[in-house]
């Protein structure tokens, strides 16, 4: 048998025969039920282009500030980097290391992640270091917390309205635009790319004389 053509169950290890897929359609363990993986016909340009945006949208909502709070004559704003450097000098290291790596660190490894292995694919090449970026891309996923950082947004700015006088700044529309396309980054499941690099040539021809 084809060791190409056997995988195996992520939550039970039970070792299955690889089916063929028709469009749309997923695979389940018969054992445990859980989804083994999901057909590949998958349109990687369309893909590319949201993870691109995202990761450009990303650098602008970290570049600019959130809001601008005008109270009594005096105006303050901040960015993202900003707030964790007050958090950390007001002696909440721990929260300020937390909020970094749930809506920096983590997001941006999965986008720059995606890209790394999206762009050669998509061109019918594996890039380097393949099967170890597709794990570490399904490692930081559930980390990733921009759409608990925005909704925290909103509502620190609905509390502060009536307090202050508050102005959305760039960051704060980037950081919208931004929960949207991962919303749409993440229905993609990275583990496709693996039955797609199988079909590429280059693969195919640096695996075909360890099967004899």
């Amino acid at each position: 048998m084809n060791r190409t053509d056997l995988i195996a169950c992520h939550e039970c290890d039970a070792l299955l025969r690889k089916p063929l897929l028709s469009a749309k359609s997923s695979a389940r363990c018969p054992r445990c039920g859980a989804t083994l993986f999901r057909s590949s016909s998958i349109h990687l340009e369309r893909i590319c282009a949201v993870t691109l945006g995202a990761l450009i949208t990303f650098l602008i909502a970290q570049a600019f500030p959130i809001v601008e709070l005008e109270i009594n004559g005096i105006t303050s704003q901040t960015t993202l980097i900003g707030a964790l450097v007050a958090l950390w000098n007001q002696d909440m290291e721990i929260v300020a290391a937390f909020v970094f790596c749930s809506t920096i660190l983590f997001p941006l490894t999965e986008l720059l992640a995606l890209l790394y292995v999206l762009v050669p694919v998509r061109a019918g090449l594996v890039p380097p270091g393949f099967n170890r970026v597709l794990r570490a891309i399904q490692f930081v996923r559930p980390w990733g917390m921009i759409e608990v950082f925005m909704l925290g947004i909103l509502i620190t700015v609905v509390k502060m309205v009536s307090l202050a006088r508050v102005i959305p700044e760039a960051a704060l529309f980037a950081f919208g635009a931004l929960t949207l396309m991962f919303a749409v980054v993440v229905m993609f499941d990275p583990r496709t790319l693996w039955d797609i690099a199988d079909g590429l040539p280059h693969r195919k021809a640096r695996s075909a004389p360890g099967l004899g």
